[in-house]
């Protein structure tokens, strides 16, 4: 039988509609092998010659970088003199598009984010940190978001690697509604959301896929779309720029072997990865615990997840977590 299930932190419903314990037939499904594009329409391998801008952060210099920050090319929003202004049009309220839009980049044109070595993927967290620390002493900023996509179906229209940062004038609507949950559990329970699903998820087992000293990999009990993954610092945390280095290094390390065994068990899809992070106005989100979020392009909405926001799950995460785990599942009949 299905069953309704809610996010704690969030509020949100989910339907669990899965064959229970059944591993789901489209991971023996073959794929066609990823083609890279050629080094020589790569606009990463030479920034200059490609027209790029002045880096903005690069490691360990600007002349021999391993890891560079940059500005986007061709920005959803621009970065000006002054902030974002709000206006009216008619009956709608609007906001002038005032932000930044960046690039992370790393080096190597075939190396994603698992493949790379462990002080470099932790360097891309470094760059996330202080780009996220640089945005909260601008008084015009209320969020930064660093994300990257893989594969064409979600969204990555480039095959060299590369990461985002988008700094906004407001506090996205998602990010908004997380943090109504984690605050009115908070009050509640005088307690954080996401430590007390660490405690509970260690308790349970079931649907934990890997761990570090730092950091907790696990399958949300609500996950809205197959093989969803959440990865948790152990340690209580509001904000990524204010995180002890070694926390965001074995936080980076530990999404490094998760992608991989996405990858590995899960039939290599595409996926989504971003960063939640508190809104950059300091100290005012204790309760939030910022977090890792995967979200493989296994499902697509469709006229019942949009019409209500309810997704259908039809991948136990319990059962996803066995598959992560290279644990062995029967297929369903």
């Amino acid at each position: 039988m299905s069953e309704f299930r809610q996010d704690i932190s969030s509020g949100d419903w989910i339907i669990l509609a899965a064959a229970r314990a059944a591993r789901p037939h489209f991971l023996d499904e073959k794929k066609k092998p990823r083609k890279p594009t050629p080094k020589s329409k790569c606009p990463f391998e030479d920034l200059a010659r490609s027209g790029n801008k002045t880096p903005i952060l690069a490691y360990p210099n600007e002349k021999h970088w391993r890891t560079v920050l940059i500005p986007n090319k061709y920005p959803a929003l621009s970065h000006g003199a002054a902030c974002a202004v709000s206006f009216r049009h008619g009956i709608y309220h609007a906001k002038t598009g005032v932000g930044s839009h960046e690039l992370v980049i790393t080096r190597d044109h075939n190396k994603t984010f698992a493949d790379l070595a462990p002080d470099a993927a932790a360097e891309v967290f470094r760059m996330f940190q202080a780009r996220h620390g640089m945005a909260a002493k601008e008084r015009c900023n209320a969020y930064a978001s660093s994300f990257f996509n893989w594969g064409p179906t979600a969204g990555a229209s480039i095959w060299h690697p590369h990461y985002q940062v988008l700094i906004l004038p407001i506090v996205p609507p998602h990010v908004a509604h997380s943090l109504r949950g984690s605050e009115a559990y908070f009050k509640k329970h005088h307690r954080c959301v996401r430590c007390d699903i660490i405690r509970a998820e260690k308790k349970e087992k079931a649907r934990v896929v890997e761990e570090n000293k730092f950091a907790i990999a696990l399958t949300p009990y609500a996950s809205k779309i197959p093989f969803e993954i959440r990865i948790l610092p152990k340690t209580h945390h509001p904000h990524l720029s204010k995180t002890p280095f070694p926390v965001i290094r074995g936080t980076a390390l530990l999404l490094q072997s998760v992608l991989r065994r996405v990858k590995k068990y899960a039939n290599d899809p595409d996926f989504n990865v971003f960063i939640h992070d508190a809104p950059v106005d300091n100290d005012k989100y204790p309760h939030h615990h910022w977090h890792v979020e995967v979200t493989p392009k296994i499902s697509i909405p469709a006229g019942f997840e949009l019409s209500t926001g309810i997704n259908i799950n039809v991948v136990d995460p319990d059962v996803a977590a066995a598959i992560l785990r290279g644990e062995k599942v029967k297929s369903a009949k």
